[in-house]
Order: structure tokens, then C-alpha cells, then sequence
């Protein structure tokens, strides 16, 4: 996914997360309008489907956009097209219309995710609602945001069916938050010529950031780096970010490469969780390579930034979608060269994303001249200097305050 794909998706899930809907109505008007709205991906039309188990079919609950009008009568019979099951094993797919009778309302070429609870019947899982969208351009990038957009349609359901608890046990709180504390590693860190420095600041009492350093190998010849951000904030966030934390511990034993690895990974995150659960993560492996080599996958996390001692700046792009989302993605494993000197910043987007008082964000291009400012002194300086000028920045009212980690690496000069 390219960056400017990325930015979309990040706006997208800050407009459905951000916002209150008074039911479920007005929340499928405002999702499926944004999608309508935007002119990059040419949706021409937009459809709520919910599973009425009794009838075993899907009936309309909303429609919008320029093809004509489904009757509220008309249904979709589960049993008469095995389309349904495959939404519910890959949550997102894209067809061409068979259904002469959609054909006839101008339904050609389509896509429909599924979201809501899974409603099982007759040992068959089907989802409680499908959004289904009409466009000749439906892409396989479009394909992966409109998996995270039902994603957060069904924790907006989720979140519409709870009551909120007010008790709270503030000895277990704190017991957690000492636990999660203690699963970080240290901060700083020596390996080989590489001078490593982690550190993650939560927003409230419970963070869903989290970093691993992991020791690959009998003679511990590669070390892994992971950073990852579960969605949300909260109890939910900090169990999921342990949970995946422990797993990647867990899988570095057995030296899988890094782009099964994360396939795996991420199929674990969607059985395991919710369908409204998702988490970014960057994942690396460092060696004694001379060449510096640096293997990494990115499932859906801000593109690190590599200062190089030339001057020059590279951005560590995206190779893979969010985990979660999408149980049978692919992840790309690419590479780059550390020289002595280069430095490697790797955030959460609480660094980019925090906002002053005029709504304005931190920002990479302010990001990449404070790494440039500060780039001379130790990855632990670097980072302490970031969350000052981060801090000094942001306003406390800001609504899009948030989880704050950074892993700086830096290869040491001298060394070959």
C-alpha cells in the first residue's frame, strides 16, 4: 500500500472511530457517503445488507448512490450462493454481479465486506451485515481499506451495545499496569555495532503501543525488532499488544522467516480477537552482516524513517496490510542497508498525530527536521529530544493525543 493510500486509510479510521452515531442507520449513511464522495475509487453506489436468520436470507436495511433502488422485499438467499461463506472465511471480496435482478439496477462489478457479529447456521457462519459497494474499480489496495473500514463498523456496533461499567478495581489496574511494564524490555540496547534505544509513553493508564527486542539464533546472530500498535485505547488495547508481544517472542524461537511469519501472525490475530481488533506492527531483523543489512515487513505500521550518513532520508514503507483485518494477506519482506552513521526512527503514530492548540499535527516533514537537528547524538538522546519537541508542541486538550514509542537505531560510526 502506497503512502498516499495509507494517509486515506488513517483519515478514514479517524472519521468512523472519532465520531458518535445516534444508531447504526446514521452510521451507514456517514461510511458509505465518505466512500461515495471520495472520486479515487469511483463508487457509484453503496448497500447495507443485514442476515435475517429466520428467512436464512439478507434483506436491504440501506441503500445510497446513483444505481436504482432495491425493493425492501427483496431478499438474498444464503443457500443459493456460496458467495456468503467466502465473505465470512475473508471478510472483504470482489465479484462480478450474478443476480439478473441487481444486473437490471445497474449492479455490475462489486465488493462486499462483511462486519457485525457471525451468525451461525446450520454449522454455517455467516456475518450479521455486508457492505456491499458498486464500482468498475475496485482495486486490491481499495480491497484492503474497506477490511479495516468493517473492522471499525463493527466495534462502532459493539461499542452502541455496551453498557459502560463503572466499577473499577484500582488494584487490579494497577497490578496490570505493572505487568505491562514489565514486559518491555530495556531501554537501551548493544548489538554488534548497533546502538539501540526504545521507549513508549501511554496515554492513559493502559497503552496499546508496545517494542521487543528479540535474540535470533543459537549464537544470537540476528536480533529482531518489533513495534507495534494495537488499535484503541484501554484494557482491550494493552491485552492485545501483550498477547501479539508474546507470540512474536514465541515464533523468534523457531527462526521463521519474516514474511511467513508475519502471514502467520496475522491469521493468529484475526481468530484469536474480535472482528473490531487490528494492530500495526514493523517488524526487523538485524545481523552481524558487514553490509549493515536490515530485513523487514511493515503490516500496516507509519513508515519508519532512516536518516543516512549522506544526509539523505528514506521512509520504510508499508508491505503488507494491518493484521487483523485480512486472515489471508501477504507480507512482503524488504531490505536496506545501514552504513556506519545511519540512524533508523521507528514511531507510533502518537509521535506524528499529536495536535497543538490550532489542530495542526506534529507531522513527519517536523519529525524528519528534529531527527536531523538531534541525528549526532545517541539513539537515547535522540528519543528523549523527539518527545520533548513532541510534548513542547502538543496541546493537553488535544483530542488526538495518543500512545507515544519510538526505537531508534543507530550504527556506530568507526565500525566496519
Amino acid at each position: 500500500m502506497n503512502k498516499e493510500m495509507q494517509k486515506t486509510l488513517y483519515k478514514a479510521l479517524d472519521t468512523i472511530a472519532s465520531s458518535e452515531f445516534k444508531d447504526p442507520r446514521e452510521l451507514f449513511k456517514t461510511v458509505i457517503g465518505a466512500l461515495i464522495k471520495d472520486a479515487k475509487y469511483s463508487v457509484t453506489g453503496g448497500r447495507i445488507w443485514k442476515l435475517d436468520k429466520k428467512e436464512r436470507a439478507y434483506v436491504i436495511v440501506y441503500q445510497s448512490g446513483k444505481v436504482k433502488r432495491i425493493a425492501k422485499d427483496f431478499r438474498l438467499k444464503i443457500d443459493e450462493n456460496e458467495i456468503f461463506e467466502k465473505i465470512a472465511e475473508e471478510r472483504t471480496i470482489i465479484a462480478t454481479e450474478i443476480n439478473n435482478d441487481l444486473i437490471e439496477k445497474g449492479i455490475f462489478r462489486y465488493s462486499a465486506s462483511g462486519f457485525g457479529k457471525k451468525i451461525k447456521i446450520n454449522n454455517k457462519y455467516y456475518y450479521q451485515y455486508l457492505l456491499a459497494l458498486s464500482s468498475d474499480h475496485i482495486t486490491k489496495e481499495f480491497k484492503y481499506l474497506l477490511n479495516v473500514v468493517a473492522t471499525l463498523l463493527t466495534a462502532k456496533l459493539k461499542e452502541s451495545e455496551l453498557v459502560s461499567k463503572t466499577d473499577t478495581l484500582l488494584h487490579d489496574i494497577d497490578k496490570a499496569k505493572r505487568l505491562q511494564a514489565s514486559l518491555l524490555p530495556e531501554h537501551e540496547y548493544y548489538f554488534h555495532d548497533y546502538c539501540i534505544y526504545g521507549v513508549t509513553v501511554p496515554a492513559t493508564t493502559f497503552g496499546g503501543d508496545f517494542y521487543d527486542y528479540l535474540k535470533i539464533g543459537e549464537g544470537e546472530e540476528r536480533l529482531g525488532i518489533a513495534v507495534g500498535d494495537a488499535a484503541s485505547k484501554g484494557m482491550d488495547a494493552a491485552a492485545e499488544a501483550m498477547y501479539i508481544s508474546g507470540a512474536i517472542r514465541m515464533a523468534s524461537y523457531f527462526q521463521i522467516k519474516i514474511s511467513p511469519f508475519m502471514s502467520r501472525l496475522n491469521h493468529l490475530v484475526n481468530q484469536i480477537f474480535s472482528d473490531d481488533r487490528f494492530t500495526s506492527l514493523f517488524y526487523g531483523e538485524l545481523s552481524d552482516d558487514s553490509r549493515g543489512l536490515f530485513l523487514y515487513a511493515n503490516a500496516g505500521h507509519n513508515p519508519p524513517l532512516m536518516l543516512k550518513s549522506n544526509g539523505k532520508f528514506k521512509w520504510l514503507e508499508v508491505s503488507g496490510p494491518l493484521l487483523g483485518p485480512a486472515p489471508v494477506a501477504k507480507y512482503e519482506t524488504l531490505s536496506v542497508e545501514f552504513s556506519p552513521g545511519d540512524v533508523l526512527v521507528i514511531y507510533s503514530d502518537g509521535i506524528v498525530e499529536t495536535a497543538n492548540d490550532k489542530f495542526q499535527f506534529f507531522g513527519e516533514n517536523r519529525l524528519k527536521r528534529t531527527v536531523r537537528k538531534y541525528s549526532n547524538l545517541s539513539p537515547k538522546m535522540l528519543a528523549l529530544a523527539i518527545l520533548e519537541e513532541v510534548e513542547k508542541f502538543a496541546t493537553p486538550k488535544s483530542k488526538y493525543q495518543d500512545d507515544k514509542t519510538l526505537v531508534i537505531i543507530k550504527r556506530r560510526k568507526g565500525e566496519t
